[in-house]
């Protein structure tokens, strides 16, 4: 997972993507690529799809930088949510597309169910601060117990419980939250 960027860096990014420095974007695009992509690969669960959301995502923010308003959140979450909203309505395309074939449409409402939830939950996870997505990937997939998780991060135990307790809190809302109001207001309405 890439970190958490600093607000300073964020505002710095948006300035030189408005004088149109071609180089900010590949630095952007080295920093979040990877996240950008495993999101929408998650959800489409296709990879040349989570390519042409990858490209579409950072073309919008090449057109439009000034989209986003670092006093709403990070650059990572905003890239999050430019995702999940351009991954989303791919698979209400696909959907769709597949509309004429009357085998399973109840199958079809539960896998976008499903792909949404786990997006919501990549959104979750890439908005919550970093000591909690630094906690959570300790002991989830590193498979790092909470004591473990607690020296590895130099807290005391009981700071790394409440790391773990809150960002599994915010986690279960992935399933609850309704989509349209997980995001910022205002963030990637044109893409």
């Amino acid at each position: 997972m890439a970190k958490n960027a600093p607000p300073r860096w964020d505002r710095k990014m948006q300035q030189r993507l408005s004088r149109g420095e071609a180089a900010a974007l590949g630095e952007m695009y080295d920093r979040f690529a990877a996240l950008v992509h495993s999101q929408a690969n998650r959800m489409l669960d296709d990879e040349d799809t989570a390519d042409l959301v990858t490209r579409e995502v950072f073309g919008h923010v090449w057109e439009n930088p000034d989209a986003y308003d670092p006093k709403q959140g990070s650059m990572r979450s905003w890239l999050a949510h430019l995702t999940l909203r351009a991954s989303v309505r791919r698979l209400r395309d696909r959907a769709d597309a597949d509309a004429d074939d009357p085998d399973d449409p109840e199958e079809l409402e539960e896998r976008v169910r499903r792909a949404t939830a786990a997006a919501r939950a990549d959104y979750i996870v890439a908005s919550m601060p970093a000591p909690l997505r630094a906690a959570l990937e300790l002991a989830y997939v590193q498979r790092r117990d909470y004591r473990q998780t607690a020296t590895d991060l130099g807290v005391t135990e009981d700071e790394a419980r409440r790391r773990l307790r809150l960002g599994l809190q915010l986690l279960s809302t992935a399933h609850t939250r309704p989509l349209e109001g997980a995001p910022p207001p205002g963030y990637g309405r044109a893409l």
